[in-house]
C-alpha cells in the first residue's frame, strides 16, 4: 500500500541505492516479477530483496498484486518518470552550482595574473 503523497525525497533515496536500481531495471526487464524470480537474478536473498521492494514500494515506484499465494510486483511508470524529472531538477541544480564555482575560481585566477603582472612591470 502506498502512501497517498510521495515526496521527492522519498522518490529519489529510493533510486540513490544500486541494488535498488538493480531490482527495477529487472522488474521492468520481466513486467511483473516475484521476489523469488529476482533474487535468482540478483547477487543477494530473497529476503534483501523484499527489503528493497518494500523500499520501493513506500516511494510509489513499484505495486504489487497477490495471485493466491503469490505475490508479483510491477514498476508504476507515472511514478518512475517522477523520480526521473526530481533527479533532472538535482542536476540542474548541480550544474548551476559547479557553474557558479567555475566562474569563481577563473575570476579568482584572472585576478592573481593580473597582480602578477602588476608586480613585474613596475620598476
Amino acid at each position: 500500500m502506498n502512501p497517498p503523497s510521495i515526496t521527492e525525497e522519498a522518490l529519489l533515496e529510493a533510486v540513490a541505492d544500486t541494488s535498488r536500481r538493480r531490482v527495477l531495471d529487472l522488474i521492468l526487464a520481466h513486467g511483473e516479477v516475484t521476489p523469488t524470480a529476482l533474487a535468482a537474478e540478483l547477487p543477494f536473498t530473497r529476503q534483501a530483496v523484499t527489503k528493497h521492494l518494500t523500499v520501493l514500494d513506500r516511494a510509489g515506484l513499484v505495486e504489487s498484486s497477490r495471485y493466491g499465494r503469490e505475490v508479483r510486483y510491477s514498476v508504476r511508470p507515472e511514478h518512475l518518470d517522477r523520480a526521473a524529472r526530481a533527479m533532472a531538477k538535482v542536476a540542474a541544480r548541480w550544474d548551476a552550482r559547479l557553474d557558479t564555482i567555475k566562474r569563481m575560481a577563473e575570476s579568482s585566477s584572472d585576478a592573481r595574473r593580473k597582480s602578477a603582472r602588476r608586480r613585474t612591470s613596475v620598476p
